[in-house]
């Protein structure tokens, strides 16, 4: 029975692995494919066993993480030790998480165990210098983005480019209505009695890491209720998707306290529906992360905004080298959308670039057009692109035992 031992470290890498299991379930060669490490739901439904749990690696930040090291590593211990013991895989994939993957993939492959790695770390944003260690620890890069694969080749590590996954599964054109019925729906809003979502509708994506939350969360409810000072006599909603059961409590108290000081807003949280939340939406207000990126592929106006703690913004500071956080500017080349980040993220400041938003039809029409674009170039089937990498390498192992 072919076995693969997989990592993902936090909720966007259980998004990107999910469909790569899903493909690697179809492949008659690996029937019986036996899949455990460390990942969340999304991963566990498509068969993965996760021995570990994901939320211990769910961390952002130098400052952050060094609170959770000591977990961390025991984590990675144990991980490894089972690896090379009981646990040896055919493959390892390491799904994003570099600071961990890139450890245990270092260890895995002294012994000759093959390693993928699903995701480039952002060497040609910071820390470029990862790239030795990567070309020691990582078999094979599968790369998202692609002009990923021209640093590798020059570093001679060998890679891929399979597109991005989130590019196959969100439409080249939204649908703003039948998203906002759905969300109606899930909300139980009686259209005769509350107009459903009629009026402007504004998503709010504060992030999916506890950290993140205590940051930027506050500021973003502080820049509802500008909105809304605002905007007052527009039928008016704010969207907001909840990323993990543990983030509903205090994103809730926040809410609560936002409507007991202004009754009139509203304000709706919602389990998961992020793709559901920026299709209905008519602009975003999103913490830097990947699901800048979703936004974007749903070709919505945003303002991206984040906090960090001063010093892990200092050390950031000096090791990086590109004038824009967000994937969308990225990948762009270009601030295509503004970015309000540490002392520039004040409710006044993000309150004012949404309204800037709302008030050039035309700006917003002309931002549709690039993402389209960008959209176009990122879609490829990735999740079987990743599994065919996967059922290769499983399969060159096979033939190398027999050979031997």
């Amino acid at each position: 029975m072919p076995k693969l031992a997989c990592v993902a470290g936090e909720p966007s890498g259980d998004l990107l692995a999910a469909p790569v299991l899903s493909a690697l379930n179809q492949i008659p060669d690996m029937a019986g494919l036996e899949v455990y490490g460390i990942g969340g739901p999304r991963m566990q439904a498509q068969g993965m066993r996760s021995d570990w749990p994901m939320e211990t690696l769910s961390v952002r930040g130098y400052v952050e993480a060094i609170k959770q090291l000591p977990a961390i590593l025991k984590l990675r211990k144990e991980l490894i030790t089972n690896l090379l013991g009981d646990g040896r895989p055919d493959v390892f994939l390491g799904v994003d998480a570099p600071d961990f993957n890139l450890g245990v993939e270092l260890q895995l492959r002294k012994v000759g165990i093959p390693t993928l790695h699903l995701v480039s770390p952002s060497i040609w944003a910071w820390r470029a210098g990862r790239i030795k260690k990567i070309a020691q620890a990582v078999d094979r890069m599968l790369c998202i983005f692609p002009f990923e694969t021209e640093i590798y080749d020059r570093a001679g590590v060998a890679s891929t480019y399979v597109g991005h996954p989130l590019a196959s599964e969100i439409p080249l054109e939204p649908n703003t209505s039948q998203a906002r019925e759905k969300i109606a729906q899930a909300l139980h809003l009686d259209r005769n009695g509350k107009d459903g979502l009629e009026g402007l509708v504004i998503a709010v994506l504060p992030g999916s890491r506890s950290s993140e939350i205590e940051l930027i969360a506050p500021v973003f409810f502080e820049t509802m209720q500008l909105l809304a000072k605002k905007l007052q006599g527009q039928k008016l909603h704010f969207l907001i998707p909840v990323a993990t059961p543990r983030l509903r409590a205090p994103l809730e108290v926040l809410s609560k306290a936002t409507q007991n000081q202004f009754p009139d807003i509203q304000i709706h949280l919602l389990d998961g529906m992020a793709d559901e939340v920026l299709e209905a939406s008519d602009v975003v207000l999103i913490a830097s992360g990947t699901a800048t990126l979703q936004a974007a592929l749903w070709k919505k106006p945003m303002v991206i905004s984040y906090k960090v703690p001063w010093l892990t913004a200092q050390i950031m500071k000096r090791q990086g080298y590109l004038p824009y956080v967000g994937l969308p500017n990225i990948l762009c080349g270009e601030f295509v959308v503004p970015e309000l980040l540490q002392s520039d993220a004040t409710p006044e400041k993000l309150s004012a670039a949404i309204l800037e938003w709302l008030n050039h039809p035309s700006k917003v029409a002309q931002l549709k057009e690039r993402f389209t674009k960008m959209h176009e170039t990122l879609r490829r089937p990735t999740g079987l692109l990743v599994a065919q990498a996967v059922a290769q390498t499983i399969m060159d192992r096979r033939i190398g035992r027999i050979a031997s």
